[in-house]
């Protein structure tokens, strides 16, 4: 196995979504990891584009769920359905049921129904009237959620947002990227024509081989120093949670399998630290009032955390 899955999901990518191969690659890395992406952009930049273009590029089946504050958690797991034939009841699966889940402006359904993804995000199960119901494999939940609409809005809790590999900004395209794109639907979208490049199987074959890749100790080491600094860092109330750490350390594997190495390097920690550990952090007060930037936060532990020779 090989990390040419890595290349031909992200050169399928690049075929809907122009000029944003290092935010794809990410993409690539998150699913191949066996994780979950938070988007947090502004509206019509492609976030749901990204979601479906994803789906088909691995074959994989999607649903998508726009959240709404009357949006139920039996709108996402499903319920039993009773028949008025015989007398029994019967489980109607919901759209969590599927591989890739878009889970549309996620910050706007109540906190009731967002931890409704909460067991689905960490054991890709969910427990529906005592009943387990396995999810289809693989399975990954793509959220979006947009920055300067707040009305209405419910912010995501910690526990949520740790269950997050990722956090990615797709943001505006160059003027150029731009123009090749309107040009590129002229006639149709370039969505309708994309062709699978990728198993299901495919994908699950390169996450165990993910997970064979090297990680040696001081490489460890370097991981949790980072995410230690954090957890003392004065300007933050919460620091990166032992979930946030393990996060890392998969994503960091995915990483190495995607650019063909058998080993984690410093380097690859330092380049995910941002899209993995940002969005975990929870700014004291202080902080928060002053603009203080959870990524520069992170940029700066980076820079002054020894990396190891």
């Amino acid at each position: 196995m090989s990390s040419n899955v890595h290349t031909r999901i992200c050169q399928n990518l690049e075929l809907v979504i122009k000029g944003k191969a290092e935010v794809l690659k990410l993409v690539s890395v998150a699913l191949l990891s066996g994780g979950n992406l938070l988007m947090e952009d502004v509206p019509g930049v492609g976030k749901t584009t990204l979601a479906k273009a994803l789906a088909r590029t691995i074959d994989g089946g999607f649903k998508r769920i726009q959240f709404t504050p009357d949006l139920l958690p039996t709108d996402i797991l499903g319920s039993s359905i009773y028949n008025p034939n015989d007398g029994t009841f019967h489980f109607e699966q919901g759209p969590i049921f599927t591989n890739i889940l878009l889970a549309d402006e996620i910050n706007r359904a109540s906190p009731r129904t967002q931890s409704a993804l909460l067991e689905a995000m960490s054991e890709q199960q969910v427990t529906i009237e005592g009943t387990c119901h396995a999810l289809p494999v693989p399975f990954a939940v793509i959220a979006t959620q947009n920055p300067v609409e707040y009305h209405g809005t419910y912010p995501l809790p910690e526990a949520q947002l740790d269950r997050f590999t990722m956090q990615i900004s797709l943001g505006y395209p160059e003027p150029a990227e731009e123009k090749e794109i309107l040009l590129g639907q002229k006639k149709r979208h370039p969505l309708e024509s994309l062709q699978p490049v990728v198993k299901l199987s495919e994908v699950e074959e390169a996450r165990k081989a993910v997970r064979e890749i090297a990680f040696e100790e001081p490489v460890v080491d370097y991981l949790l120093a980072l995410t230690d600094a954090s957890r003392r860092e004065p300007r933050l109330k919460l620091g990166v949670s032992p979930r946030g750490s393990l996060a890392m350390f998969r994503a960091a594997q995915a990483l190495a399998w995607a650019d063909g190495r058998d080993y984690v390097r410093p380097d690859d920690v330092k380049e995910l630290a941002v899209p993995v550990l940002a969005h975990r952090l929870v700014l004291d007060t202080k902080a928060r009032y002053a603009g203080v930037s959870k990524e520069d936060i992170v940029s700066e532990l980076v820079a002054g955390v020894e990396v190891p020779a």
